[in-house]
């Protein structure tokens, strides 16, 4: 029995199931179609948690998700970072010097661009990784193979040709867990080290983004992401993402938010949950 669903973008078998899959193994992982409907299956309820791309080592941001993330009425609970490996897959039977094209995600082909013209392949755009070898396996053809996870081989019945044909085998995508809940349970004390995630709209006053920022710094506190993102369609970019290292109750946090608000007009606490092990990593 399981304690429940997580929802992701894509088919089964792509980069995000294989996250929800790590995480969340008890769990029965949801295909969306896209981020809005993952975003809208856990806001509705029809899912408890929600598992989202939100950056990768090589490519930068995930676009689609951070203008959806502060709108979103979700809450961040996690992070996993995952390891993202692709693999050739065919039809059964099919040989290496019968395929002609790569079909998959841009962004995939992208990260796999090097191998893909040494064995001279051509490139053909799809929705996703998954989904390139959910169509493959349902419209069978020789000269095609799809560029996946290996977990989508094992579902649609494809056979792998080539494993792990990324460029860069340090290829890692972020992920962000999120839930509903709009208080949901903080990190133990026991959790020594936690990353807490906000958004805010400084306010119309000159150098207000260089006053609001300014208590991170007197408080010695460590900011590892800030992004500015447009609102409504507006070329003003006064609106931010950030994340820092702490939870809002310590000391020199606590006084850093303070110092926020009052230099924003618009401030709220995304989530608060413990930093993945891989950020220390060396």
């Amino acid at each position: 029995m399981t304690k429940g669903r997580i929802a992701f973008q894509g088919e089964l078998g792509a980069n995000s199931h294989e996250a929800c899959v790590a995480a969340f193994p008890d769990m029965e992982p949801v295909p969306n179609a896209t981020f809005e409907e993952a975003f809208e299956a856990v806001r509705s309820g029809a899912c408890q948690l929600g598992m989202i791309p939100v950056e990768n080592s090589i490519m930068g941001r995930v676009a689609d998700v951070h203008h959806l993330l502060p709108s979103s009425g979700l809450k961040i609970i996690g992070e996993l970072f995952k390891a993202i490996h692709f693999n050739l897959m065919v039809n059964p039977g099919v040989t290496l010097d019968e395929v002609k094209t790569a079909v998959s995600m841009p962004i995939a082909l992208g990260q796999c661009r090097k191998t893909l013209r040494r064995l001279n392949l051509r490139t053909e755009a799809a929705g996703d990784t998954a989904g390139a070898a959910k169509r493959l396996a349902e419209n069978p053809d020789r000269t095609k193979a799809a560029v996946s996870p290996a977990l989508a081989a094992e579902i649609y019945g494809l056979e792998i040709l080539a494993r792990d044909i990324e460029d860069e085998h340090h290829n890692t995508t972020r992920f962000l867990v999120m839930t509903a809940d709009a208080n949901p349970p903080r990190p133990p004390p026991s959790v020594e080290t936690c990353v807490t995630s906000f958004v805010f709209r400084v306010r119309n006053i000159p150098a207000a983004l260089y006053k609001a920022l300014g208590g991170f710094a007197t408080n010695g506190v460590n900011m590892t992401k800030l992004e500015s993102y447009m609102e409504n369609g507006a070329f003003t970019a006064t609106f931010f993402y950030a994340e820092v290292d702490g939870r809002p109750e310590d000391e020199g946090l606590a006084r850093a938010f303070e110092e926020l608000r009052f230099f924003s007009e618009k401030f709220e606490i995304l989530g608060v949950y413990p930093a993945d092990p891989f950020r220390t990593r060396g």
